[in-house]
């Protein structure tokens, strides 16, 4: 999906380089008669290498990029020279990176520390030169091995955003408005679903030195998981949050069967998110007195204990410190 600078999805064509060609050279000089073969090896074509970066956080640099290719090995030479291998492709992409097969889809690896590297097209190997066919009843071969060709092929990479908490709610439910004051991240805030055409990140700064990461998952809708919406695109980066923070308007019509409605989108997605821990954030407290409050405790505390949501207002901050050190709280548990 491609809003502004975002890019999380890249198909591409790669190559990698062929392998030089062994010489067949034979040994000629001035008062050395049959000097034999004296031919050198091809050199190794280059690879095509995927390598992680933590400066980057979208794959936009690579949006442009359709082909990748290493270059090729060069061919070997008299003397028993060995040709130059051929100079490597390094594509560098963002940690949470997922490199897949474009044509079968199956996942070849995911990057997820600065500084990984996976060789995912390996160059040619280069030709071996006559020297090496050289035998006692073979004393001048005059030929060489070729070098092996490259690999051409298609890969997805696919971006799963790293953060420490994701934030999850339907269209419209003010994800942007809490990212937005309690981060330094400037989302879209418009009164109409889907304002949120991409994920956002942002650093929550609590207390001293205490500091975590937030991603705004654009919104989830019932039916989501099978692609309604925004669809599968998203759920994806929800895959690396560690704590699930649901956002559920104090004037929502039914807070516990939304909340189980996106629970169920998720399980429906990937069964292994059930097991992430949940809190909730109940906001627009501000359009809340004490008595609706009491009504509310007493319906969502069939399925939670009170400990595990609070109120908050992104207008009125009411509750957000509270939150900032609950999510805290939950982060170093």
């Amino acid at each position: 999906m491609v809003e502004g600078n975002f890019v999380d999805y890249i198909r591409i064509f790669i190559r990698s380089g062929n392998g030089g060609k062994g010489s067949a050279h034979l040994r000629r000089e001035k008062f050395v008669e049959k000097g034999g073969p004296d031919g050198g090896d091809g050199g190794r074509g280059g690879h095509v290498i995927i390598k992680g970066n933590k400066n980057y956080w979208t794959l936009f640099h690579l949006k442009f990029t359709q082909h990748i290719r290493a270059a090729h090995g060069e061919n070997g030479g008299k003397q028993h020279s060995h040709g130059a291998d051929g100079k490597d492709a390094i594509v560098e992409v963002p940690i949470g990176t997922v490199i897949k097969s474009a044509e079968t889809g199956d996942v070849l690896k995911e990057i997820t520390e600065e500084e990984q590297t996976f060789i995912v097209a390996e160059g040619g190997k280069g030709g071996l030169g006559n020297a090496h066919f050289k035998s006692a009843t073979r004393q001048t071969p005059r030929y060489a091995q070729p070098g092996i060709k490259g690999i051409e092929d298609k890969i997805i990479l696919e971006l799963k955003i790293l953060a420490d908490v994701g934030l999850v709610g339907f269209p419209n439910a003010g994800k942007s408005t809490l990212l937005s004051v309690i981060t330094s991240a400037k989302p879209e805030i418009a009164d109409y679903p889907f304002t949120t055409l991409k994920p956002n990140l942002g650093i929550v700064k609590n207390r001293a030195y205490q500091s975590f990461a937030i991603a705004d998952i654009p919104g989830i809708i019932k039916g989501a998981s099978k692609g309604k919406g925004l669809g599968q695109r998203f759920l994806r980066h929800i895959e690396r949050n560690a704590l699930l923070l649901f956002l559920i308007p104090a004037d929502s019509d039914d807070i516990l069967q939304e909340y189980k409605t996106l629970a169920n989108e998720l399980a429906a997605y990937d069964k292994e998110l059930t097991h992430k821990e949940v809190f909730i954030a109940i906001s627009k407290a501000d359009l809340l007195d004490e008595e609706l409050k009491e009504e509310i405790d007493q319906e969502v505390q069939k399925e939670f204990s009170p400990k595990n949501y609070i109120y908050i207002s992104s207008v009125t901050q009411e509750g957000l410190q509270p939150l900032k050190d609950k999510l805290w709280e939950r982060l170093q548990s």
